[in-house]
């Protein structure tokens, strides 16, 4: 009789290992979440007066980098495939944000502006960085 009692299985259920392996998975992602959100490597025009970005989902990155290849959200799109593809992806509700290197010159960034709004995209931001100093 006294060796059932001792063999009773405890019916309630351990959650504390759960918790820690879903803690260090929560650190793990904050830590990689930023570093994953880089984006296309360009050099930035600076300027004194600099926006914020907007945050939101419904953002696409054109970037065009020094040598004039141009790349929507870090894939390479050839800039006469700019406008079509632009089409399918961004319509008319997402903002498109244009990054530019700096040694890019005027006119080809002005074209793929134009190729941008050909794609029927309404609002357009360039992206730049505050200078840190004062001229």
């Amino acid at each position: 009789m006294n060796r059932r009692k001792q063999r009773k299985l405890a019916s309630e259920i351990n959650v504390t290992p759960f918790v820690d392996v879903m803690l260090v998975l929560l650190i793990i992602f904050m830590v990689t979440a930023p570093m994953m959100t880089e984006g296309l490597e360009v050099e930035l025009p600076q300027t004194k007066t600099v926006e914020t970005l907007p945050a939101g989902q419904d953002q696409i990155v054109v970037g065009v980098k020094g040598e004039g290849a141009v790349y929507v959200n870090e894939h390479a799109v050839p800039l006469a495939a700019l406008a079509r593809h632009l089409g399918m992806t961004a319509g008319n509700s997402h903002t498109v944000l244009l990054q530019a290197d700096r040694s890019v010159p005027y006119g080809r960034i002005v074209d793929v502006m134009g190729r941008i709004r050909e794609a029927g995209v309404q609002h357009l931001g360039i992206v730049a960085r505050r200078s840190g100093r004062d001229e």
